[in-house]
């Protein structure tokens, strides 16, 4: 059933090419025109109701992107880790080596920086991020607050990209729950 104008172009016989093979193949299997009988709107508010509202809560918490990070320092430089985990268990590695000398809560929050760019990238909208510094876990929920004048630009830049996300949670994990990341 259809309220398309198919009617018209099935009961032509002067219809040209494409059409005409399509009368000729569907007039064996008698098929007949019958017009769909009026739709109440309310029934059509009722579908779009019943798949959006309870649904679209249930799916974002569903759609929840886990990004655990880890940075550190030492003689010869600095460097981070990154594993975004998207919603269908699909892992994004990533390790980075910085050309500049950062000491281990620069590269914290580096790590930190890193992930959330690649998770703002891939069209995240909603991200869990892990990581084992209380110091940049504590700044970043407003817990501490950031003295030095480079944690504060790496906390504002930080706070800049949780505008990308409607969800946005950073927790602390201890340091053996975050091996597979050691820098």
């Amino acid at each position: 059933m259809t309220d398309l104008p198919i009617r018209k172009v099935l009961q032509k016989s002067n219809v040209a090419g494409r059409m005409v093979r399509w009368a000729v193949e569907l007039s064996e299997f008698d098929v007949q025109y019958e017009p769909k009988g009026p739709i109440k709107g309310q029934v059509c508010a009722d579908f779009v109701v019943e798949f959006s509202s309870a649904d679209a809560h249930q799916e974002e918490a569903n759609f929840r992107w886990v990004l655990s990070v880890d940075g550190s320092s030492n003689q010869q430089g600095s460097g981070t880790g990154v594993i975004l985990e998207e919603p269908n268990g699909l892992l994004i590695e990533q390790a980075l080596w910085f050309a500049f000398k950062a000491n281990n809560n620069q590269a914290q929050y580096g790590a930190l920086i890193v992930g959330m760019l690649l998770a703002k990238e891939m069209g995240a909208q909603s991200l869990l991020a892990k990581s084992d510094s209380l110091l940049v876990t504590g700044q970043v929920m407003g817990e501490y607050q950031a003295k030095d004048p480079q944690m504060a630009a790496y906390l504002g830049y930080v706070q800049v990209l949780k505008g990308s996300f409607s969800l946005f949670e950073l927790v602390h994990i201890p340091k053996e729950q975050n091996d597979e990341l050691t820098c």
